[in-house]
């Protein structure tokens, strides 16, 4: 019978990159967890906190005892593991290096409102520990978007983040939510996430469409007037958003399941392939190869 070396609890959640990677919890649902499009860390059971440092901490030792030189790759969960000190956060990197040698790269998510008390230099501190990735869930470059779902961030907030992460030398994977201003404030919405991408130049950037799978109560509360993009008016945002991106390297990658089309490059120097796919799916959808709705059960 198999026992996990881990504690989990359900739903369990990690970017698509990290298939392969031990999912270590160090704290359970998200710190924020009032945006508005999220139902993540929505179960009674993901209500927020940290994990005690004896857990984790025991977890590694376990994980090293069960999986031996198995793991190369950590990702910390859950929602936004920076949200907890330096120093607990470079114990636990310390933990991983020292009984798990064979990890070769440790990330996290993170929430921009983490890194608001964290200097350049402790983030440094713990690049230099082993945290080498960030995914950091921007969803949006437009203030009144970011508002109107209650992100509690801004462009500004957004952007010393990243930038933060970029100075200390940890690679960051931005993701931006298709769809999420909605019709009335779908241009703003490409065009501020397009700028919000140019200032920080990402390692990574990431697109999925906003979807409901337990409906749009919520987000209606505080967005009243919303309402979802078709097909094609998502196709348009995604043509306008990707026309304005300089980028000098970014990894783009809009392949999960949300997406209707399958998008992968490396930007900017495939920046007029990708336009060309997006403009086709534009003209003549019957001629692009988009998933079939079944596909998207979501």
């Amino acid at each position: 019978m198999y026992t996990s070396p881990i504690r989990y609890i359900e739903p369990v959640y990690r970017p698509p990159s990290e298939a392969h990677s031990l999912i270590l919890p160090v704290t359970d649902g998200c710190s924020w967890n009032q945006c508005t499009f999220c139902e993540m860390y929505k179960a009674p059971q993901k209500r927020f906190r940290a994990r005690s440092e004896t857990e984790v901490l025991e977890s590694i030792q376990r994980s090293a005892d069960y999986y031996g030189n198995r793991v190369q790759r950590v990702f910390l969960a859950d929602g936004d593991a920076l949200v907890l000190s330096t120093r607990r956060l470079l114990t636990i990197l310390e933990a991983i290096r020292t009984h798990m040698p064979s990890v070769r790269r440790i990330s996290s998510y993170c929430l921009a409102s983490n890194l608001r008390r964290k200097t350049v230099e402790e983030l440094t501190e713990l690049r230099e520990a082993g945290l080498q990735l960030v995914y950091l869930g921007a969803e949006s470059g437009d203030d009144e978007v970011l508002q109107r779902v209650n992100k509690n961030e801004t462009f500004e907030s957004t952007r010393s983040a990243l930038d933060k992460l970029g100075e200390a030398g940890i690679s960051r994977s931005v993701m931006l939510l298709n769809g999420l201003g909605g019709v009335t404030l779908t241009a703003q919405h490409a065009d501020n996430s397009a700028r919000l991408i140019n200032a920080t130049q990402p390692e990574y950037l990431a697109t999925l469409v906003v979807s409901f799978p337990y409906g749009d109560t919520r987000l209606r509360e505080h967005f009243p007037d919303w309402q979802p993009l078709s097909q094609h008016e998502l196709f348009v945002e995604m043509e306008r958003f990707l026309s304005q991106l300089e980028l000098k390297r970014t990894v783009f990658r809009s392949d999960h399941a949300s997406n209707w089309l399958v998008l992968k490059g490396t930007l900017n120097a495939d920046k007029n392939a990708l336009l060309a796919q997006v403009r086709t799916a534009i003209a003549t959808p019957d001629a692009a190869p988009l998933r079939p709705s079944w596909a998207r059960a979501l």
